[in-house]
């Protein structure tokens, strides 16, 4: 089976883990999260943006490093997304966060997605550069190199991990704000793993994903500091 195939197979074991994940969570006693995430307009912006990041910034990133062609990036799309709805919310006057449901599928789907950029070998672009570490892996040109998308993959699947447990917890700050310290989380490892990529370097030893992880991370902790005080649930069960 080909690396684009066992790729495109990757994606959709992410999308239906994503869904999976907002349908569990949908069916945790006491979860609540804002309607509007689920209205049509909210999700049409939500693709439009997503799409339009995903080929702007992959594309954009391909030509940096001095290839040619079209690309997509979940980086990318992330950024699209979050512009797109911001720009929505504001046009339509919702001052409401609503975000927070999307944190498990967010990393779950980055978590599993990345499996499928590691399959997909050299033709996806998304390898690391050469390695002598032990774990260095061969993607058909005898090279072996950092295999940056398990990194990243693995990173994610952590915080699911302690995002479930916060879940099971019922750890009010991490349940509100859990988009935004997935967001802080996924720019903080994503601008380390960038030093381990053959991309083309835009700003000094900085890449077009250098900066947009920083963009990504600026933009968490700035909501995760302006965050409303969060009461907690002894708190709401004494009001």
């Amino acid at each position: 089976m080909s690396g684009a195939v066992l790729h495109a197979i990757l994606d959709i074991a992410a999308w239906l883990a994503a869904g999976a994940a907002i349908w569990w969570l949908a069916r945790v006693r006491g979860m609540q999260f804002p309607s509007q995430s689920f209205e049509l307009p909210y999700i049409a912006a939500l693709v439009f943006g997503a799409g339009i990041g995903a080929y702007l910034f992959g594309t954009l990133n391909l030509w940096l490093s001095g290839q040619s062609g079209i690309a997509r990036s979940v980086e990318g799309a992330l950024a699209g997304g979050i512009a797109a709805i911001e720009l929505y919310k504001w046009r339509n006057g919702i001052s409401l966060r609503t975000g927070a449901r999307f944190a498990l599928p967010l990393a779950i789907g980055i978590a599993i997605g990345r499996i499928g950029c590691y399959l997909a070998g050299l033709d996806d672009f998304t390898y690391g550069t050469p390695t002598a570490l032990p774990w260095g892996h061969d993607f058909g040109d005898g090279v072996l190199r950092h295999p940056v998308q398990l990194y990243e993959s693995l990173a994610m699947a952590a915080f699911a991990v302690v995002y479930i447990v916060a879940i099971v917890r019922r750890d009010d700050f991490i349940i509100s704000n859990g988009f935004y310290l997935a967001l802080a989380w996924y720019g903080l490892q994503r601008f380390v793993w960038e030093f381990l990529k053959p991309y083309g370097a835009l700003i000094g030893p900085l890449t077009l994903f250098h900066l947009l992880s920083l963009a990504i991370l600026l933009y968490a902790v700035v909501m995760l500091v302006t965050a409303p005080v969060v009461r907690t649930t002894h708190e709401r069960a004494a009001a």
